[in-house]
C-alpha cells in the first residue's frame, strides 16, 4: 500500500463530515427543487451558485486541511476550487440565460465528476466502497455530457434534471461519509 494511497485515505477519514455535509446540502438542493418547480431561473441561478460556493469551500478546506498530509491533496483542491469559480460567476450575473447557465452547471459537473473519480482511483487499495467516489464522478460526469448534448432542454425540464442529480450525488456523499467513517471507528478499534 503506497503512503500516498495511506495520506488520501487519511484525509477522507479526518474529514468524512464534510463529506456527510455536502451530501446533505446537495439532496436539500434537490428537494428544495422539487418541491418548488415553479421557481424563476434568476432564484435557480441563486440557489445553485450559493450551493456550488459552500461545495467549494469545503472542498478546499478539506484539501488544505491535508496539505501536509498527501502529495495528491491538488485533487480535491481543483474540485473545490472548480466549485468555487462556477459559483461566484454564477452569483455574479444572475439574470443569465439558460444556456449559460447549463454550461456553468455542465462544465463544473464534469470538472468535480473527473476529480472525484482520480480521488477513487488513488483509494482504490486504501478502503473498501471506493467505488462509491467513482460512481459519484461517473454520475457528475454523464450529468454534464447530457446537459450538453441537450441544451434546447426546457427550463421545468432542466429543474427536475438539476433536482435528480442533486439528490443522487448526494446519497452518494452521504454513503461515502458513512463509508469513511466506518473506516476511522474500525482503523481506531
Amino acid at each position: 500500500m503506497a503512503a500516498a494511497e495511506t495520506r488520501l485515505a487519511a484525509l477522507f477519514a479526518d474529514t468524512w463530515w464534510l463529506l456527510l455535509l455536502r451530501g446533505v446540502l446537495a439532496i436539500a438542493f434537490g428537494v428544495l427543487t422539487w418541491i418548488q418547480p415553479g421557481l424563476s431561473l434568476v432564484a435557480l441561478v441563486l440557489v445553485f451558485g450559493a450551493y456550488s460556493l459552500a461545495d467549494g469551500v469545503l472542498g478546499v478546506w478539506a484539501a488544505f486541511k491535508g496539505r501536509q498530509q498527501d502529495d495528491h491533496w491538488w485533487v480535491l483542491l481543483i474540485w473545490g476550487l472548480a466549485s468555487i469559480v462556477v459559483g461566484v460567476l454564477t452569483l455574479m450575473v444572475p439574470g443569465i440565460t439558460t444556456l449559460v447557465l447549463l454550461f456553468y452547471i455542465a462544465a463544473w459537473a464534469m470538472v468535480t465528476g473527473a476529480m472525484q473519480i482520480v480521488a477513487a482511483i488513488r483509494l482504490r487499495k486504501e478502503i473498501t466502497g471506493e467505488w462509491w467516489l467513482v460512481l459519484g464522478g461517473v454520475l457528475s460526469v454523464a450529468f454534464g455530457v447530457l446537459l450538453l448534448a441537450q441544451p434546447g432542454a426546457g427550463a421545468l425540464a432542466l429543474l427536475w434534471l438539476i433536482a435528480t442529480y442533486a439528490v443522487l450525488f448526494g446519497a452518494l456523499m452521504v454513503f461515502l461519509a458513512f463509508k469513511v467513517r466506518g473506516v476511522v471507528k474500525a482503523v481506531a478499534a
